[in-house]
């Protein structure tokens, strides 16, 4: 899915904007994150070390944000016509979730954003934060960490294995 719609983003973007302004975007978005953001680069032909450096970013740049305020959006929203039941369901869904996370402590969070698959990554992992009631000092970290990790992984399924088989 990440991969359609990073694709979907080059193809409407791409010559509009710089390729480095697409890559930061894709990486900013929920769902796609990190992940969609390595790919659209790769998509794009950008240098690895830039391509990296861009998506960590992009990443990682909303993280405080959530953690801080989601909490708080949430509250006031749930109060509001339409939204509680989508406000119940991020809840629910975050929450089944975090089991890993709370069975694991530091390292299910690191790991349950370095691993990327569906339903995981940063936002969610904030999300799982915020929702524990983890302190940012604590969290943030560990989120850059999980981050970092997930950069090394999409580096090496983008980047380094197609190639090794010369792609």
């Amino acid at each position: 899915m990440a991969e359609t719609i990073a694709r979907y983003f080059v193809e409407l973007f791409q010559g509009r904007i710089p390729k480095e302004l697409i890559v930061f975007i894709i990486s900013l978005f929920p769902i796609l994150e990190l992940r969609g953001g390595m790919i659209a680069a790769k998509l794009l032909q950008m240098d690895f070390l830039p391509a990296i450096v861009i998506c960590f970013i992009g990443n990682i740049l909303p993280i405080p944000f959530i953690l801080l305020f989601i909490r708080k959006i949430f509250d006031f929203l749930r109060d509001k016509r339409g939204f509680s039941k989508l406000i119940r369901k991020l809840e629910e869904r975050s929450l089944k979730q975090s089991g890993k996370v709370k069975r694991w402590r530091d390292l299910g969070l690191v790991l349950f954003v370095a691993i990327p698959l569906p339903g995981t990554g940063g936002w969610t992992g904030a999300l799982i934060a915020a929702l524990l009631e983890m302190k940012i000092k604590k969290a943030l970290p560990l989120i850059a960490l999980g981050i970092f990790i997930a950069g090394v992984i999409m580096s090496t399924v983008t980047y380094l294995i197609p190639g090794y088989f010369g792609y």
